[in-house]
């Protein structure tokens, strides 16, 4: 069975924010603050949806991004930045992360984002190869 969220950030206070927004969901979100926690935490849990800072203090979404498509193949990467815009979400999406949430936070965003990729990651796994 798979879990909800794995959120990769430096900043812990995004984290607490996004719990509270995705309790309405019973969707559980797990913390890590960077890539070498997220390395850790992939393999011993089986996400739905790895969301996860642009910039992380050792290394960038592309990096769990590679990462997830390699450990989790049926995880979907969502990536947040704080100036999220058309250039960078084309980017996002033609690397093949699932989407790109802008920050700060907008609940409903947040919750239909998150739960589409839940439903999205549950219904049509990925295969080991897709998207790298």
């Amino acid at each position: 069975m798979r879990k909800g969220v794995l959120f990769v950030s430096p900043n812990s206070e995004d984290a607490t924010i996004l719990s509270r927004m995705l309790g309405s969901l019973s969707v559980p979100i797990e913390y890590v603050a960077d890539l070498a926690h997220a390395r850790a935490k992939m393999p011993n849990g089986m996400y739905s949806v790895i969301l996860t800072e642009a910039n992380l203090p050792d290394g960038t979404w592309l990096d769990v991004l590679e990462l997830a498509h390699r450990v989790t193949p049926h995880s979907e990467v969502i990536v947040t930045h704080a100036t999220a815009d058309a250039r960078f979400w084309a980017e996002v999406l033609n690397m093949g992360a699932y989407d790109l949430i802008a920050q700060p936070f907008a609940s409903g965003e947040v919750q239909r984002i998150l739960s589409n990729a839940c439903i999205h990651a549950s219904t049509s796994p990925r295969s080991a190869t897709a998207a790298l």
